[in-house]
């Protein structure tokens, strides 16, 4: 499995630099290069916006030119919004990367500086194009958003314990309280009850039924827990308690 290099051509902002190696590696992808950045490289700004993707940034390659930085690839993707003016296949990112991992050889995908994308002559190099669906009246990605739209379809194809990528996993699984018992819950309802009642909320009294009902319906919808019942109890004794002056 030969994962994609991702190559930034001719980038702004640091932090942008910093967001796509985040974003990079969120998915498990390491290989990034820099075109011509425009602040120079190393740029202290990019490290902070990482957020700990440091060795993204630590492996990051400088080249002069775009044809420098994907001499040793086999296949170039462009990620432009507009063809411009170019004739080539355009994929979306999910299509792109099922051929990304069905490929021999290495793939290298580009993204344009943030004010204006690729231009012509960047995407010309390119042997596909890679454009995302997006709401016609609102495409506005930024670099990092971008990247990750890629990264993730890439990451779906791997398979799990694959050497050279992350196969996606989700959060771990977090067991939940038992529910309260009947007793803890009968027990907050009738601290409740008698703290309205001292406070005149039952009102007028033969509507008592309906209301006391009704507010046991609101309690015993939830399932509480015995901690959550606890810190509610918590909260009367606090409220009945004569404030001082």
């Amino acid at each position: 499995m030969n994962p994609p290099a991702i190559v930034l051509v001719r980038p702004q902002l640091g932090e942008n630099i910093g967001k796509a190696a985040r974003a990079m590696l969120n998915f498990g992808l390491t290989d990034l290069r820099l075109v011509a950045p425009r602040d120079g490289w190393p740029n202290p700004a990019a490290g902070p916006a990482a957020s700990g993707a440091d060795v993204v940034l630590e492996r990051a390659q400088v080249f002069d030119t775009l044809a420098d930085a994907i001499a040793d690839c086999a296949h170039v993707y462009a990620t432009t919004v507009r063809k411009r003016g170019v004739t080539k296949p355009v994929e979306t990112p999910e299509v792109a990367a099922r051929a990304i991992h069905a490929a021999a050889g290495r793939s290298a995908i580009l993204f344009g500086p943030e004010r204006s994308g690729l231009e012509t002559d960047d995407v010309a190099v390119a042997r596909t194009i890679i454009t995302v669906p997006i709401n016609p009246e609102f495409g506005s990605l930024n670099l990092a958003q971008a990247v990750i739209l890629v990264a993730y379809e890439w990451s779906k194809h791997v398979p799990s314990g694959v050497e050279g990528g992350v196969a996606l996993a989700s959060p771990p699984e977090v067991e939940l309280d038992p529910p309260a018992s009947q007793a803890s819950l009968d027990g907050l309802i009738a601290h409740l009850d008698a703290m309205l009642e001292g406070a005149g909320y039952f009102f007028p009294p033969d509507r008592a039924p309906v209301t006391r009902r009704t507010l046991r319906t609101l309690l015993t919808k939830p399932g509480w827990n015995e901690q959550e019942i606890r810190t509610l109890r918590g909260v009367l004794s606090t409220l009945e308690r004569p404030r001082e002056r």
